[in-house]
């Protein structure tokens, strides 16, 4: 569609029909998908420029517009917009804007235009951030973002919130986390935890949270790093009784099993030089016991996952994974590749600044590291990689 017909937005109503910035997720070599909260039903739609455009100066008639969803709609919603961007050059430059339309009366509301770049799966070097377990801390969560630098990818590594009781609690804690523009400069690329899977309205997360093949497992590929993004579900058996027969992660672990199995011979990551794993519950711990029926009874959990280990740690043995970095344990944690297994574990922090972490990726040809920490920047654990999997150096 042409910017210039009706759905151009030149003159706004002062009412707020917008309550969050666009949230860039789900990051691609030809994409992304741009993500907004609404306070009233609404139509919707982004504006985009080539990034060597200003957006200051640019005519209408250089505009972009996309507003298709697959359904054939504009798209639309009552609580969020979601608009999937696609057919853009790899690691090129965007400026993107939102545009949203009041069902009721017509009147819009334009985003400030945002910048964005693609993935290049081809380019000499990446770099990528991760949080996890900030269980809805504003003061954590405004520390972490003003301590994480830019990044082509950024890993919400799960446990976002504590339980959803309050539906109306998913799209700002997704969205507007904190009052924050969290992926200005980092798109997101988002791991389901256990919390976020936890209470009534836990089906409806998926609503807010955009994926690239719209599933709670995927993968990507940046620059040197190819990463795969799984769902390790609950640290209990579905069937405990606080989680009212709501889950089926026995039956998702297996149908990521196979996924895996498949993806790891795909280009760009049968070849990928570093190769790293995110998922929430550890797939390795310090300690490893077998939990019975009376252990979950009586309270205690999973502090690692070994009903997903048992099912992926042959694919990830195959495909040569590095590392997998997670979260759940609130305790930042480095455990080295060993003798029984061939790729290394990191965790990051939990949600009180005290304990808070934030691990930063950065790769190139000839080396991969990994630095998890503190919010004042102290370095908890610091890990580099060699590509094809040679033996990690370690401080």
């Amino acid at each position: 569609m042409d910017a210039q017909d009706h759905r151009t937005a030149e003159s706004l109503a002062p009412t707020e029909l917008v309550d969050s910035p666009p949230v860039l997720m789900a990051p691609r070599s030809d994409g992304i998908e741009v993500v907004w909260s609404v306070t009233a039903p609404s139509r919707g739609w982004v504006e985009w420029l080539p990034g060597s455009i200003d957006p200051d100066t640019a005519r209408a008639v250089e505009r972009r517009v996309v507003d298709l969803d697959r359904y054939g709609f504009v798209p639309q919603g009552s609580r969020v917009i979601r608009v999937r961007i696609d057919g853009w050059d790899p690691g090129a430059d965007y400026t993107i804007r939102t545009v949203t339309e009041a069902a009721a009366d017509g009147h819009r509301q334009a985003s400030d235009w945002k910048q964005v770049r693609t993935l290049d799966p081809s380019a000499d070097s990446t770099s990528f951030v991760v949080w996890n377990d900030t269980h809805q801390r504003s003061e954590t969560l405004q520390r972490l973002d003003d301590a994480s630098p830019q990044a082509d990818f950024w890993v919400w590594n799960g446990d976002i919130c504590n339980n959803w009781n309050d539906p109306e609690e998913i799209a700002p804690t997704v969205l507007a986390p904190a009052g924050r523009d969290v992926t200005a400069g980092r798109p997101l690329s988002f791991v389901w935890g256990n919390h976020d899977v936890r209470g009534p309205w836990a089906y409806r997360l998926s609503e807010v949270i955009a994926t690239p093949d719209d599933r709670p497992y995927y993968a990507l590929r940046s620059g040197p790093v190819a990463a795969i993004f799984l769902n390790t579900g609950e640290d209990k058996p579905d069937d405990h009784p606080t989680f009212g027969g709501r889950p089926a992660f026995e039956q998702l672990r297996r149908v990521q099993a196979d996924w895996l199995a498949e993806q790891i011979t795909r280009p760009g990551f049968v070849d990928a030089p570093y190769r790293v794993v995110f998922c929430h519950l550890p797939l390795r711990w310090v300690d490893e016991p077998v939990l019975t029926e009376a252990d979950y009874a009586g309270g205690d959990w999973d502090h690692y996952s070994r009903v997903s280990r048992d099912l992926w740690d042959p694919h990830l043995r195959a495909w040569g994974a590095q590392v997998v970095i997670s979260g759940h344990t609130h305790r930042s944690t480095w455990i080295p590749a060993d003798d029984d297994f061939p790729y290394a574990q990191l965790t990051g922090g939990g949600p009180e600044g005290w304990a808070a972490t934030w691990i930063e990726g950065d790769a190139d040809a000839e080396r991969f590291t990994l630095i998890a920490r503190r919010l004042d920047g102290s370095v908890l654990h610091e890990a580099s990689f060699t590509p094809a999997g040679s033996v990690p150096s370690i401080r």
